[in-house]
């Protein structure tokens, strides 16, 4: 287990809630977001930052007012959602360090990338709270994993330097020839040893996929110690990763990051429509998470993140 120092448990209590459970909205992404905006390729690529910026700023303006802290990318979104205003000022604010997609290595592995020139100082800059980093991970591939690893360690050791939050979130993957049901066998095992590879690295603060199961899940929760783990949505749709949320609280989730199952069917580029389905379909949605948490999330026992290491 790795303690947060004063000033990373501070920045990790502003982008909880008042129950002390982590509740953040993810609008970090930026390829993915274009294909929900327009299904033509040719069109995708028309869709400026500039837009995508808006619609961050819309998802912001009526979710994350809503939650205690929003993610979002270093190219569309910041700093306009602080220098314009839209972010209220006691939410908290977490910057994306990785790039949009990834390299593809000879054997077929997934190799992550970092956004140039965006670093622990720079998100600083930004007037963020904290950054998060993710990186690809196939734990039952070791020569899968090597580039990542250097990744996280180096995004990891820089955040420590420069005593500033940053969570840690790994992706799995199937490989090119799996099967469907060959690779959902092996998801829970992947994000367990995943969970451990982060630890080792030196996370102090996790964002996990749903681990598949709920032992699963009480696995994840036994290794992870005092370090708090959060669910991410993975764009399902919103009534699965209602359940998914409630038997990750169940077995010892600190909380939530979610994103696409919020909102991907509530944007659009008509930012009228935009605006109605977000404060209207999103936020109910957000509600009924913030419900399942209130159900589970114990304060007193939410990790023991009470005093700084």
């Amino acid at each position: 287990m790795t303690d947060m120092t004063t000033a990373e448990l501070r920045g990790y209590q502003q982008i909880c809630g008042a129950d002390g459970a982590m509740m953040v909205i993810a609008c970090d992404q930026r390829g993915g977001m274009r294909t929900l905006l327009e299904t033509d390729p040719d069109k995708q690529a028309l869709i400026s930052n500039d837009t995508l910026g808006c619609t961050k700023a819309d998802i912001t303006r009526y979710l994350a007012s809503k939650a205690g802290c929003v993610l979002v990318d270093p190219i569309c979104a910041v700093p306009h959602l602080v220098d314009d205003g839209v972010l209220p000022r006691e939410t908290a604010l977490l910057i994306g360090l990785d790039a949009s997609g990834w390299d593809t290595s000879p054997e077929g592995y997934r190799l992550s990338k970092l956004v140039p020139d965006v670093d622990a100082r720079k998100v600083r800059d930004l007037g963020a709270t904290g950054g998060k980093i993710m990186v690809y991970l196939r734990m039952d591939r070791p020569d899968a994993n090597t580039h990542n690893i250097a990744i996280l360690k180096q995004c990891i050791q820089d955040f420590s330097r420069e005593n500033l939050l940053l969570v840690v979130e790994f992706l799995t993957y199937r490989l090119e020839g799996e099967s469907a049901e060959d690779y959902a066998a092996k998801v829970p095992s992947l994000i367990v040893e995943g969970t451990r590879a982060s630890l080792e690295c030196g996370a102090k603060v996790l964002k996990l996929p749903y681990p598949g199961t709920p032992e699963a899940c009480r696995e994840v929760t036994k290794l992870s110690g005092d370090v708090p783990w959060a669910v991410l949505s993975a764009g399902v749709d919103h009534e699965t990763f209602l359940g998914q949320v409630e038997i990750a609280m169940k077995n010892g989730a600190s909380g939530v990051i979610a994103g696409r199952s919020l909102w991907k069917d509530c944007i659009s580029l008509d930012r009228e429509v935009s605006r109605k389905k977000l404060s209207t379909v999103a936020v109910s949605r957000l509600e009924e998470i913030k419900a399942v948490i209130a159900r589970h999330f114990r304060k007193d026992t939410g990790h023991a993140l009470q005093k700084a290491g």
